[in-house]
C-alpha cells in the first residue's frame, strides 16, 4: 500500500466493505472491487489501486460479518446499495463509478452493469457471462444458474480436477446468459487463455457478439497466452491450483509462471489506463 493511503471501514445499511482513499483529500474516480467464491473481504487490490489515484471500495458480499454465509442467491439490490454509497461519498466524483471484478466477481460485475445505473466502466478479469452456482435476482427478474455437467470433469496427471468443460454453454441454456446487451457500460475484458476454471475467452467473445448485435459499444478484449485464472496485481505468485468451493475439490486454474507474471504486469497497467480514460482523474 502506498504511503498515506487512507483505510476507511464501511458499515452502512447492509453494506460491508472497506474504502481506500488516496493520501490527499480530494474528489477521485470511484471503483468497486469484487473477488470470487472464497467470500470474505479481500482488501489488497483495492489498497494498491488507491495509491494510483482512485477511491476504491473492496466489497464483501457473502461469508463475512453478518452477511449471508452461503451464496445460493445473489440479490442485485445489495450491490445497488453499495454503488449508491460509493457515489454519494464526498471524495468520489460522479456521475458514474467503475467496477473491477475477477472470477465470480467478474460475473457479478457483468450482472451489475446489466441491471444497475451509475456504472460507467467495468474491468472484468476472467468472468463468466452465465450465472454459475447461484441464482441472480433483481427486483422481479431472475437469472438461473447454468447446469454443471459433472461427467465432463477430468483428472490431471497431478491428481487435480480439471473443470474447464464442466459448465453447460449459456448458448444452450440461454436463460442463464447475463443480459449484457442492456448495459451502456464501457468494458475491458482481461482473459487468461489458459484459464481452466471456465472458458473465459469464449465468454469474452460471446459478450462482444451480444453487445455488437444490439448496437452497443464493443468491449476491449485483451487475451494473455498461457495465463491462468487468477490474474492478480504484479508480482503476485501464480495460483496454479487450489480448493474450489463450488466443486468441493482441488482444481487446476491453469497458467504458466513466466507468461502469467508478464500478463499480471500488463493487465495492471491496462486497467489503470482504462479507468482513467473512462472515469477521469482527481478533480
Amino acid at each position: 500500500m502506498a504511503p498515506g493511503v487512507r483505510r476507511v471501514p464501511v458499515r452502512e445499511g447492509r453494506v460491508r466493505a472497506t474504502l481506500f482513499l488516496p493520501p490527499e483529500p480530494g474528489c477521485y474516480p470511484g471503483i468497486l472491487d469484487l473477488f470470487g467464491v472464497g467470500g470474505g473481504l479481500l482488501e489488497y487490490r483495492a489498497s494498491l489501486l488507491a495509491g494510483k489515484g482512485f477511491a476504491v471500495m473492496a466489497l464483501a458480499y457473502y461469508n463475512y460479518d453478518d452477511l449471508p454465509k452461503c451464496m445460493d442467491t445473489m440479490r442485485m439490490e445489495y450491490f445497488e446499495e453499495a454503488v449508491n454509497y460509493l457515489l454519494s461519498h464526498p471524495e468520489v466524483k460522479g456521475p458514474g463509478i467503475g467496477l473491477l471484478g475477477i472470477s465470480k466477481g467478474g460475473e457479478l460485475g457483468l450482472a451489475m452493469a446489466s441491471f444497475l445505473k451509475g456504472i460507467k466502466a467495468a474491468v472484468i478479469i476472467n468472468g463468466s457471462v452465465a450465472a454459475v452456482g447461484n441464482t441472480i435476482h433483481y427486483k422481479d427478474e431472475t437469472i438461473p444458474p447454468v447446469t454443471i455437467l459433472r461427467n465432463r470433469v477430468r483428472m490431471t496427471k497431478d491428481g487435480l480436477k480439471d473443470v474447464v468443460d464442466a459448465l453447460q454453454s449459456p448458448l444452450v441454456e440461454e436463460k442463464s446468459f447475463i443480459p449484457v446487451e442492456r448495459s451502456d457500460t464501457a468494458f475491458l475484458l482481461l482473459v487468461g487463455q489458459d484459464d481452466h476454471n471456465w472458458k473465459s475467452e469464449f465468454y469474452a467473445n460471446e459478450i462482444s457478439k451480444r453487445l455488437e448485435a444490439h448496437g452497443k459499444e464493443k468491449p476491449q478484449i485483451i487475451c494473455y497466452p498461457e495465463a491462468g485464472h487468477y490474474i492478480e496485481p504484479p508480482y503476485f505468485p501464480l495460483c496454479k491450483a487450489g480448493m474450489h468451493l463450488l466443486v468441493g475439490a482441488n482444481i487446476t486454474f491453469g497458467g504458466e509462471p513466466k507468461p502469467h507474471a508478464v500478463a499480471q504486469v500488463d493487465a495492471w497497467q491496462q486497467l489503470q489506463t482504462f479507468f482513467h480514460k473512462h472515469l477521469g482523474s482527481k478533480n
